[in-house]
């Protein structure tokens, strides 16, 4: 497994900045170019592979209108079209999902899905009319980065200790000496990105070279909850990461403050030029509305949210051995209208980077990660399986006549739903609420055990579960 690290340069040559600029404007050149020729189904879609796209325009002269050397725009044809490809597995996905919505019959499950798999949906009108909503034809945005080939870079030590990482230029044999602010060495392919006057070397490395992998995972099975006010609850009632509300509230107030300032500051700019006075307005727009300072508070506030989620995810691994967690990579559309205030704040909510940390850090220390069709399990008390009713974090069940900690009872949920032999991971929500209400009411009237009733029997073969933990 392989993990990015970030190398960032320190007081770069503002020549040197605007030689890297200017390639990587070219090289924003190629990615467009490659998108609009190839990004469809006649491009990528059909097989088509990077070397073959090189050897086309090698022998038509495309890449001669470019200006830059060989092995930079070979390497950005190869990272666009697998920016192509992993946009078209992204849409697969969604199409999967459509797939198992539509038809119960496995047969026809499995005929749909060997189609996309070996890119012969195009024929299906279901797939094709699947494939064009979700697949969109992208366009390239990307104009500041460039991507270094393992054998074009070296890095060199001056006599204070500094480390300089020299990457081609423009120009033949003339390299460009970046100053690092790290002592390690960039190592493989690294892509360059300019934001802010200053480089940022992306690099891999592989994990097991990392301490937090060498340290070993727990012996038990835990369920988890994705919280707001903290990342996770498990099912043993321990919270992690308890800073990360706080961290987000703080952050929204903060933005909320700056973007009123910003807004009328931007307000006497425009009036300013309306009244001819162009000079005032250029001031506070050069002075006062950049954009700098804004995109390195919003930096720090990223790695201050995966710092504290990753941290909380280690803490869970160090006591289990199988984590069962909900299916973050799933939408939610809430039903209730909400204020301006809280959602900005569940705008930043970071449902991907815990998704990403608990994948990442449980592969990385040897635990099994399952996940489970989550739908209801905030709604439904742990202990008879009856709806009942949240309110912020507490959740009452009037059968028992109990106050849960909500999330606490969600994870025990989540937990049970591991061993579900009903409600599979891709289970319409719609179906899971009728088989829980049909297991209140058999608890209700003292009926037999479920195995008994035929409409449930129909349901497990129509919808196989296929996350428990004996499958992974």
């Amino acid at each position: 497994m392989k993990v990015t690290r970030i190398a960032y340069s320190v007081r770069l040559n503002p020549g040197k900045c605007a030689a890297l600029a200017e390639q990587a404007r070219r090289l924003g050149r190629v990615r467009s170019e490659v998108w609009q020729r190839y990004g469809s189904i006649a491009g990528v879609g059909s097989g088509l592979t990077d070397r073959q796209v090189r050897d086309r325009w090698l022998a038509d002269g495309t890449h001669l209108q470019f200006g830059v050397l060989a092995n930079a725009w070979k390497e950005t044809v190869r990272d666009a079209m697998a920016d192509i490809a992993a946009n078209l597995e992204g849409a697969k996905v969604q199409v999967r999902r459509a797939v198992t919505q539509r038809t119960d019959d496995p047969a026809e499950r499995k005929r749909m899905f060997t189609a996309l798999k070996a890119d012969q949906w195009a024929g299906d009108p279901f797939l094709a009319r699947q494939m064009r909503k979700h697949w969109k034809r992208g366009r390239n945005h990307t104009l500041n980065q460039i991507v270094v080939r393992a054998d074009k870079h070296h890095a060199i030590t001056d006599a204070r200790g500094r480390l300089w990482l020299a990457v081609p230029g423009l120009e033949r044999r003339k390299m460009v000496r970046i100053p690092l602010s790290t002592t390690a060495v960039p190592t493989g392919t690294l892509r360059l990105i300019l934001r802010g006057g200053r480089v940022e070397v992306h690099y891999q490395i592989d994990a097991s070279q990392m301490r937090s992998s060498q340290r070993p995972c727990g012996q038990r099975t835990i369920g988890v909850d994705k919280g707001y006010t903290e990342a996770l609850t498990d099912s043993d009632g321990q919270p992690h990461g308890v800073r990360l509300g706080m961290l987000l509230a703080s952050e929204s107030d903060r933005l909320k403050e700056r973007n009123r300032r910003r807004a009328k500051l931007r307000s006497i700019a425009n009036n300013a030029a309306l009244r001819g006075d162009h000079a005032k307005a250029h001031r506070i727009k050069t002075n006062n509305l950049g954009t700098v300072k804004r995109d390195r508070q919003a930096a720090r506030h990223r790695a201050k949210m995966r710092t504290e989620i990753f941290t909380a995810v280690h803490r869970v691994v160090d006591e289990a051995a199988t984590v069962i967690a909900e299916d973050l990579t799933k939408r939610f559309a809430g039903r209730k209208t909400l204020g301006k205030n809280m959602n900005r704040r569940l705008a930043a909510w970071t449902k991907g980077v815990t998704a990403e940390a608990l994948r990442n850090v449980s592969e990385r220390r040897g635990s099994a990660l399952v996940p489970v069709n989550a739908a209801y399990t905030s709604q439904t008390c742990h202990r008879c399986g009856a709806f009942g009713r949240r309110s912020g974090d507490r959740f009452h069940c009037t059968p028992c006549g109990v106050v849960w900690q909500a999330d606490v009872n969600a994870a025990i949920n989540i937990l049970h739903r591991a061993g579900d032999p009903d409600i599979a991971l891709h289970t319409p929500h719609h179906t899971v609420k009728q088989i829980l209400q049909d297991r209140t009411d058999r608890h209700r009237t003292r009926l037999p055990v479920q195995d008994s009733s035929p409409a449930i029997a129909e349901r497990r073969a129509n919808h196989p579960n296929r996350s428990t933990t004996s499958n992974q």
